[in-house]
């Protein structure tokens, strides 16, 4: 997969997923940083010469200290203006204690029901909050493609 001669930041984003839930972060609310609170996917931006693979595992080991054996590609979404997104899928083979957080405020699976809804309570923060708008897109486009229900 090449890299498209084009401006905006590539970032690569995972769709890890375990009995029809999918793995999210809830990002911090602070200024300065994409969907400030918002529930999200774990991943980030490319280094320079990376490829997405590589990209994904990396973030996933940083972020939550576990990568999947094998990511496999989705989509690259160009939607957003400012990014192009390298969208990965795997099952998450492990339980959600096992991970650890080292960035944003809560993570957590998050339903087909919330994702349609587009919002999820956090436990950890002690209210709903929304999921970022093209993490919502991007779950009900893999949702209705993979005919998960």
């Amino acid at each position: 997969m090449g890299m498209p001669a084009d401006s905006r930041a590539a970032v690569a984003i995972a769709l890890l997923y375990q009995n029809n839930r999918f793995l999210m972060q809830l990002r911090e609310d602070k200024p300065g940083i994409a969907y400030p609170g918002c529930w999200a996917f774990f991943g980030g931006h490319l280094e320079p010469g990376e490829l997405p693979e590589e990209g994904m595992r990396r973030e996933l080991i940083e972020e939550i200290g576990y990568a999947p054996p094998d990511l496999l590609p989705f989509e690259i979404n160009t939607q957003d203006p400012r990014f192009i997104r390298y969208v990965f899928y795997a099952p998450l083979l492990v339980e959600l204690e096992t991970l650890e957080l080292n960035e944003g405020c809560d993570m957590g699976l998050v339903t087909i029901e919330e994702i349609q809804q587009g919002s999820r309570y956090s436990h950890q923060m002690g209210q709903a909050y929304p999921l970022g708008k093209p993490h919502q897109e991007i779950l009900l486009n893999f949702i209705r493609q993979k005919a998960m229900s």
